[in-house]
């Protein structure tokens, strides 16, 4: 009998911290859960109208997407990535739902390789597990070398977990050495509307990829830009012949986006003042729980962008762990993102205002 598919994926990351989470929670004045970025603010009314209208919805959406979501996603891409030419879009049921099966769609298997960045995303690595392939945590293209394997090639900026935002130039090259080898590039953009310090650029972005996208996507979510996560409503764009085979293989699959959501995904595209409303509340949160951190002795480490500040005590993340539960603060121990995380934790800033203020009190005590 062969082993179950479950065997060859790690441990479930949230599933690792549950006993530090407990312990936490013990805290007489309550939990403050800075562990897993999911939103905590109301979804926008322009968007939840939106779905409410659509609800009367009994036919099957297309995978493809409505008319007027295609058009939306294709606008949003001209103007928030800098793309001017020819892109595919595709709507998708979530981000994590893609990254952990697009190795798979796209055909890459045993005997072929996957580059991770040495610190990500967890589900890249599950991503690539499903498809049996092999996972190379890289950090930059010389530690790939020439293994002819590389069938894709992950890059994430802004970065979960670090904040590191990835330079024009970067970019450049990493695109040219994988048309070299004949292999995808695809650029983990969930975070791309949220610089601080240094601003993000699109892999699609016109000083990138200068209109050409052959054997380039990103990946865009509205989870964090529209508190809406618990809508599932994620795009890839890019290459038109990839996105092409990408949509005949989710047709087959039943890989589809509700109608109900693709008509609250139009609206959430098309308006940009609840994009600045939530921005705002986080570069608040940001800006009160960095000074807090520096109060309590951590450094922060990149977290030029994004979501997330990632910080160190200087010791083993699982310590710095244990030192925050007894205050009754839950953040994500750095290793969950590879051995390279190894003394630093993640905070994200999700929180509510009243949590993150609980938080900024209990590290100043």
């Amino acid at each position: 009998m062969r082993a179950p598919l479950s065997s060859a994926l790690p441990d479930f990351p949230w599933d690792v911290i549950a006993p530090v989470k407990s312990a936490a929670a013990a805290h007489p004045d309550g939990l403050v859960d800075l562990s897993i970025g999911s939103p905590v603010d109301p979804v926008p009314d322009v968007i939840r109208s939106a779905l409410a209208a659509a609800s009367d919805s009994p036919h099957y959406p297309t995978t493809v997407g409505s008319a007027p979501l295609q058009a939306a996603i294709t606008a949003w891409i001209a103007r928030a990535c800098g793309a001017s030419g020819q892109v595919g879009v595709l709507p998708t049921i979530g981000s994590k739902e893609l990254v952990a099966w697009l190795p798979t769609l796209l055909g890459i298997g045993v005997g072929d390789a996957v580059a991770i960045p040495a610190i990500c995303y967890p589900t890249y690595e599950v991503g690539v597990k499903l498809a049996g392939a092999e996972v190379m945590r890289v950090d930059g293209l010389t530690s790939i070398g020439p293994d002819p394997s590389v069938r894709m090639v992950w890059v994430n900026s802004p970065s979960n977990p670090t904040g590191r935002v990835l330079p024009v130039e970067h970019l450049r090259k990493v695109v040219a050495w994988a048309r070299e080898r004949d292999a995808v590039v695809v650029s983990d953009e969930c975070y791309l509307t949220l610089g601080w310090e240094a601003q993000p650029v699109s892999l699609l972005s016109d000083e990138v990829c200068g209109g050409d996208y052959s054997g380039v996507l990103a990946l865009h979510s509205l989870s964090k830009r529209s508190n809406l996560a618990g809508y599932r409503a994620g795009t890839v764009s890019g290459d038109p012949a990839l996105i092409a085979e990408l949509l005949a293989v989710r047709k087959q699959a039943g890989m589809i986006v509700p109608a109900p959501v693709q008509a609250a995904m139009v609206a959430a595209l098309g308006d940009e003042e609840h994009v600045e409303i939530q921005r705002s509340r986080y570069a608040r949160r940001r800006a009160a729980l960095r000074e807090a951190l520096a109060t309590a002795k951590f450094t922060i480490d990149h977290s030029e962008a994004g979501l997330y500040l990632w910080a160190t005590r200087d010791e083993d993340c699982w310590a710095t762990l244990d030192w925050l539960a007894e205050r009754g603060i839950l953040a994500s121990p750095g290793a969950l993102y590879g051995p390279a995380g190894d003394r630093h934790v993640r905070f994200a800033l999700t929180a509510s205002d009243e949590r993150v203020a609980a938080a900024v009190r209990r590290l100043a005590a």
